[in-house]
């Protein structure tokens, strides 16, 4: 089974977005030669703590300094631009680092709304993501000479497009169109079960894919020990508590007490980061072998928040230690 990782260019305190996103490429360097099969890159705006938001960008910084990972995006979301400009983009990415890149389509704005109106300036009531996405597909499509409008770069190209999601909305029409589907499970895990279970019962075959390809993303928090990793997780606690309460910020530095976060809040925290693997060696490996027997996926993603980039490193290093041995 193959696996890999998400990265949201995390800014920690203490950190510039520039030491965050060149702490993405040594990650990405690190994971390539860890044996991870993907780097993908999530696109949210006015994030203090997250420095993706250019995520075609960032990408493009990713692939130029690594060789064989397949590098992409976890997601764009799509309801922020033009079909035709995301084929461009992603055109261009794939001529210039052909065979290794990847366009996961979100339908969520990945910001507030006043920062989604900033982006779109007209917000539309009506959602129009499945004809977005057929657009986009079509862009990226076969060369038609004909063609009104044409993607160029990005024609002929044909980018791998993937679905994510978090409901049963993203399972159903990924199964529909016959695209490859991942479930954003390590922050929203409540309908994992059910999506998943929609995607394979009412998958259709098509041009694109044969038959369902389902990836599972999780937390990871890795160290020598389940304590040392019970203390690294805090920081995202701490952030994803923070973020909740509408106090968004940079990553915070790990601490031994959480009681800055009342115990309803961290509630609401432990649940929506429920999918996850966190501990030292047997702790991680029972962790990921569970979800891997639990939900049987075709690829497992893993993602983590950790504020010592070294410590962030070692424990991506743990995790495929952890997932070669199953």
């Amino acid at each position: 089974m193959r696996y890999s990782l998400l990265d949201l260019s995390p800014v920690a305190e203490g950190q510039t977005p520039r030491e965050a996103l060149a702490n993405t490429l040594d990650l990405a360097r690190h994971a390539e030669a860890a044996g991870y099969h993907r780097f993908w890159l999530a696109e949210h705006h006015n994030m203090p703590g997250i420095a993706s938001a250019a995520t075609s960008v960032v990408i493009g910084h990713v692939a130029g300094g690594t060789k064989t990972i397949r590098v992409g995006a976890g997601g764009i979301m799509l309801p922020n631009h033009a079909p035709l400009v995301i084929a461009e983009q992603f055109g261009t990415l794939a001529s210039l680092y052909p065979d290794r890149i990847d366009l996961g389509l979100g339908r969520a704005p990945g910001s507030d709304m006043t920062t989604a109106r900033a982006l779109r300036r007209h917000m539309q009531s009506s959602d129009q993501f499945p004809e977005d996405v057929l657009e986009l597909l079509g862009y990226l499509g076969p060369a038609d000479p004909q063609a009104p409008v044409r993607a160029v770069p990005g024609e002929g190209t044909a980018v791998p497009v993937w679905i994510l999601g978090s409901s049963l909305y993203g399972a159903q029409l990924a199964a529909y169109l016959g695209l490859p589907y991942a479930f954003a499970s390590h922050f929203a895990p409540a309908m994992l079960a059910d999506a998943l279970a929609t995607y394979r019962a009412t998958f259709r075959p098509s041009q694109w894919l044969e038959k369902p390809y389902f990836m599972l993303l999780a937390g990871v928090c890795a160290a020598d020990s389940d304590a040392e990793a019970d203390y690294l997780r805090s920081s995202q606690i701490l952030a994803f508590a923070r973020l909740r309460a509408g106090r968004p910020g940079k990553l915070p530095r790990p601490v031994q007490d959480l009681s800055e976060v009342p115990a309803a809040m961290r509630a609401q925290v432990d649940q929506a980061l429920s999918c996850a693997a966190v501990g030292g060696p047997v702790a991680l490996r029972a962790g990921l072998g569970h979800l891997i027997r639990t939900y049987a996926p075709d690829e497992i993603m893993l993602t983590g928040m950790i504020h010592d980039h070294r410590a962030r490193l070692h424990s991506f290093a743990l995790a495929a230690e952890a997932l070669q041995s199953l």
